[in-house]
């Protein structure tokens, strides 16, 4: 490439990463990884959600985070940018995450109606619903906001998506008018050509919104699927460090591909991320020996 191009790497590590492990992260800790991964490049990083504590008790210091992060945000020097968000599932949720000061929400609905059930236990029409109140009251507070869609390429529970179903759920997202757009792959389902078919379709409807691709490595295909999204024009993905991550609602569920591994082969292929390879892979050293196994990055110095 002639002139290096930027691809952003949102890191969910501390929130989608963390969520499903049983051994809890005290919140000292999360909060030392979070300044670890700035450190390392990590400009853009998904630092906690506002869910129901009971559900998901790794994320029940939410507020903790928050506050502790707050002073180290502000105290970054001029002109070097870090955005930190949260994910939000409910009205609530975006509640606390506007008293915690959070300046960025995630917030999303799933193409599956099974899934819907057992993530939020809410209909489709009522999940809906519930996004268009969550994009209003976090517009009303000054929050930037990326809405999306869950379990577009496939459910654990219903097999395969209908397109035209997939599509439809976007449509109705993008209008209305989110910052930013996401298509998840929750379940790790998808594959080339079906990411050629939903993604090449919703790029097309997002005109010049930024979407975002999370994807789940659970059938191995993850890498490959950024790969044809990347060359279709995506230019923002999600990743955490390690590959940590996974729904605690969908049985077997993956975690995402490895922060580390995405930006090592971005930079061999001629692209700019930002991120520092080898912090990440320290990152990942740390995390397997605080949890006591080894993780999914495969990176190596």
């Amino acid at each position: 490439m002639q002139h290096p191009e930027k691809i952003t790497l949102i890191e969910v590590g501390p929130r989608d990463g963390f969520q499903s492990e049983n051994k809890i992260i005290p919140a000292a800790e999360k909060i030392r990884l979070i300044k670890s991964a700035a450190a390392a490049g990590c400009k853009d990083i998904q630092i906690t959600s506002f869910v129901h504590t009971k559900l998901v008790p790794q994320m029940a210091d939410a507020e903790d985070v928050c506050a502790a992060l707050k002073d180290f945000r502000t105290s970054r020097a001029e002109g070097e940018s870090l955005r930190f968000s949260a994910l939000a599932l409910n009205p609530k949720g975006v509640e606390r995450a506007i008293q915690a000061g959070i300046e960025a929400i995630d917030i999303s609905m799933s193409a599956s109606s099974t899934h819907s059930q057992r993530n939020v236990r809410r209909t489709q029409d009522e999940a809906f619903a519930d996004l268009c109140e969550m994009i209003s009251v976090a517009r009303a507070a000054g929050l930037k906001v990326r809405a999306g869609l869950q379990c577009a390429f496939g459910c654990a529970y219903e097999g395969k998506i209908p397109a035209a179903q997939v599509l439809g759920w976007c449509e109705k997202i993008l209008a209305l008018n989110p910052d930013t757009f996401s298509l998840a792959d929750s379940t790790g389902s998808g594959h080339p050509h079906l990411v050629k078919e939903l993604v090449g379709e919703c790029l097309a409807m997002a005109g010049d919104k930024p979407v975002v691709l999370h994807l789940h490595d659970t059938q191995g295909r993850a890498m490959a699927n950024l790969v044809t999204a990347l060359e279709l024009g995506v230019r923002h993905f999600d990743t955490a460090f390690g590959g940590l991550g996974g729904c605690p609602f969908i049985p077997d569920a993956a975690g995402n591909l490895a922060t580390e591994d995405v930006a090592s082969i971005l930079h061999d292929m001629g692209y700019v991320t930002g991120i520092d390879v080898a912090a990440v892979i320290a990152i990942r050293q740390e995390l397997s020996e605080f949890l006591g196994r080894p993780l999914n990055g495969k990176a190596r110095l």
